[in-house]
Order: C-alpha cells, then sequence, then structure tokens
C-alpha cells in the first residue's frame, strides 16, 4: 500500500502573525501546542488545524529561530528505515528521527533537488 499524505506545515518567525493571516484568509482555527520536536516549532507557538476544517491535518507555528517553509509530512511504519532509503536514493537528512517512539516520531529530509519532505510515523 502507498504511504499516503498524513500532514501539513506552515512555519515562519512570527507564528502568531501567520495564525491570524490563515484565520482571516481559510476561516482556520488553531488549538495552540507543542510538536513533538523543536526543530519543528518552537514551544507553544505551533497552531493545530483540525482535518476537519482544512481537509488534512496540519499545523501553522515557527518562531524567531526558525525558517519559513511549506511542507507535507508522509506517513510510514518505520521512520528511521524511510530516512535511510530517502538518503540511499540520492535525498539529505535534515533531521530526525526524533519524537516518541510509540506515539509519534518525525523526520525531514531533502530530495535530490532539494525539496523539504516530512515523515511521520509511530516509530
Amino acid at each position: 500500500m502507498p504511504n499516503p499524505a498524513v500532514h501539513f506545515e506552515i512555519t515562519g518567525t512570527d507564528p502568531a502573525r501567520l495564525h491570524a493571516y490563515y484565520a482571516d484568509l481559510f476561516g482556520w482555527t488553531f488549538q495552540l501546542g507543542d510538536t513533538v520536536s523543536e526543530q519543528v516549532s518552537e514551544p507553544g507557538q505551533y497552531g493545530f488545524v483540525d482535518a476537519s476544517i482544512a481537509g488534512l491535518n496540519g499545523g501553522v507555528g515557527g518562531g524567531p529561530s526558525l525558517q519559513a517553509k511549506v511542507l507535507f509530512y508522509v506517513g510510514v511504519d518505520d521512520v528511521g528505515a524511510a530516512l535511510e532509503q530517502a538518503e540511499a536514493l540520492g535525498g539529505q537528512r535534515v533531521f530526525g528521527p526524533d519524537g516518541v517512539p510509540g506515539k509519534l516520531v518525525v523526520a525531514q529530509f531533502t530530495d535530490p533537488e532539494g525539496n523539504l519532505i516530512g515523515l511521520a510515523g509511530p516509530a
């Protein structure tokens, strides 16, 4: 079975501004919280968007120490193994695996063209 896209993220240096922007633009509402990795968003700055609102689970966050970017996460059974395969095929690890095994583990890599992709899974 193919691995589906399971989550999107929009991050920048001013998460509150992004929350207001996407609330006004798309009517999104946010539940503020923390991600599983501070490499994704600074603590307390991540606004989760429910799939019933955005069509896909996602979040808007970041902080002054993080770069602006938009990316999606692909669901996999084993984040570490998928990351190793991405590297073997010419991708480059950005970070990970990071998170809570058995609950949620994430990683990011760039493909051979430099596009940023996320991985998410239980291990």
